[in-house]
């Protein structure tokens, strides 16, 4: 460690024996110092894709589908600006990591009173309780449309994926990466083919990218857009994308960060026009499909499943959703699980068994969702994926105002401190962000 890292280290942390994040992953990935430029990004691909899985995870489905099936193509408009939002705060994330070493997780440690840490904690937790969630139910429904297996036993598959990431991470960071690259183009492969078949008017799709008066007018259009925007940014990423990036072995100098958080930044960028695709395509495909049809009144995953071949003429149209629908849930389960871990590290500096920690948060996971769909059957089920949006909304706050606050800061950033014009950005987006979810939270509460 250079002189740099030690004078930063000690400015940002109250600890003089800091553990680097991920532990024997941190820097273990190797980089090229020259070459071509196409040579050296290829070595920082990776973090960025496994960010991307949160902003497709089974919880954006639904609203997506909803605000298809309701309004057409015109909360395109919200999904890209929404994907904005997230690419903005993805790079931050990356920033604070790569400037000060330390994750979100460990910079709130060190930054805030213990009571304030410990909340913090909480509430992450929380959020990662109802990301997984999300996946259990719509990994149990992937199942279930797939091989015709009851939503209970499916979600209680669910726990052997703790065996399935226990074997990834022993064979290092870039094979857990891999696998889930090779999910995403799954993702990808089976969207297009299902836009192909669907093959919307180009125009329409274009005029739904430009913002309509609509969309604030309209107060069904503005709940889904709020939705949209509320589900789009997970907590948990932000967490993650600090710790991950750190993964690569740049040289710990200020011309290997500035050089590290380029590459960084660029490999989260296309990574989220990747998961733009996947959103706008579910938004398209329902418009397309559902909205032209007059069935407007499709809002949950199993609706759309069923009504896809039939109205599409193609039996395998059907198929592809759901088989998509499966990447997605386990794609989740993978950097839900490592997010899990760097917020336990980094707030507690508690060290468990991967596999301990795996099964205790999926096991708190399951047993709801085994006990709502019990008594109350599959609708049951949809309500309790609108609960962990709604959870995960509530958790939001707790990580992006910390994340600009800290990026903001000169002492802590060093030569990486954000500039004036993206410090009002970052704020601006946070504010958004943060007076969308409270409202959501608000309508949800009060059944407005």
């Amino acid at each position: 460690m250079d002189r740099l890292d030690e004078d930063r280290g000690w400015r940002f942390s109250r600890e003089t024996n800091e553990q680097p994040s991920l532990g024997r992953m941190n820097a273990s990935i190797p980089v090229l110092s020259h070459g071509s430029w196409l040579r050296r990004l290829l070595a920082f691909i990776g973090p960025g894709y496994m960010i991307s899985v949160g902003y497709m995870d089974p919880g954006n489905w639904a609203t997506d589908i909803a605000g298809g099936s309701q309004f057409g193509y015109t909360l395109l408009a919200v999904i890209l600006l929404s994907n904005l939002m997230a690419i903005v705060l993805q790079a931050l994330s990356a920033r604070l990591g790569i400037a000060t070493g330390r994750d979100l997780a460990q910079a709130c440690r060190d930054h805030y009173p213990r009571p304030v840490s410990f909340v913090l904690w909480i509430a992450c937790e929380a959020a990662i309780i109802a990301c997984d969630l999300a996946e259990v139910i719509g990994t149990a429904i992937a199942l279930k449309l797939l091989f015709g297996i009851p939503l209970v036993i499916g979600a209680i598959i669910t726990a052997l994926d703790v065996f399935l990431i226990l074997l990834l991470m022993r064979r290092g960071f870039r094979a857990l990466e891999a696998f889930v690259i090779a999910l995403l183009l799954v993702i990808f492969v089976c969207f297009g083919i299902q836009i192909a078949l669907a093959a919307p008017p180009i125009q329409a799709v274009l005029a739904g990218f430009i913002p309509s008066s609509q969309i604030v007018t309209n107060p069904a259009a503005l709940y889904i857009a709020i939705g949209i925007i509320g589900a789009t940014v997970m907590p948990h990423n932000l967490y993650l994308h600090s710790s991950i990036v750190q993964t690569r072995a740049y040289p710990r100098t200020e011309e290997g960060r500035r050089g590290a958080l380029r590459f960084a930044v660029t490999d989260s960028t296309i990574a989220l026009m990747l998961a733009l695709f996947v959103n706008a395509a579910i938004l398209i495909m329902a418009a397309s499909v559902f909205h032209s049809t007059g069935r407007t009144d499709v809002q949950e995953i199993e609706q759309a499943y069923e009504l896809l071949s039939p109205l599409l003429g193609a039996g395998i149209a059907s198929t592809l959703f759901a088989v998509a629908l499966l990447a997605s849930g386990l794609n989740s389960t993978v950097t839900a699980t490592l997010a899990g871990q760097i917020i336990m590290e980094g707030f507690l500096r508690l060290r468990i068994p991967d596999w301990a920690r795996r099964l205790i948060t999926r096991g708190i996971a399951i047993v709801p969702v085994v006990v709502v769909t019990g008594l109350y059957g599959e609708e049951g089920t949809a309500r309790l994926l609108v609960l962990s949006q709604v959870v995960l909304s509530m958790q939001l706050p707790f990580a992006v105002i910390p994340l600009v606050r800290f990026v903001s800061d000169k002492q802590k950033m060093g030569a990486l401190v954000i500039p004036a014009w993206l410090k009002l950005l970052a704020w601006v987006i946070a504010a958004i962000i943060v007076v969308l979810n409270v409202k959501l939270l608000v309508d949800t509460v009060t059944g407005a």
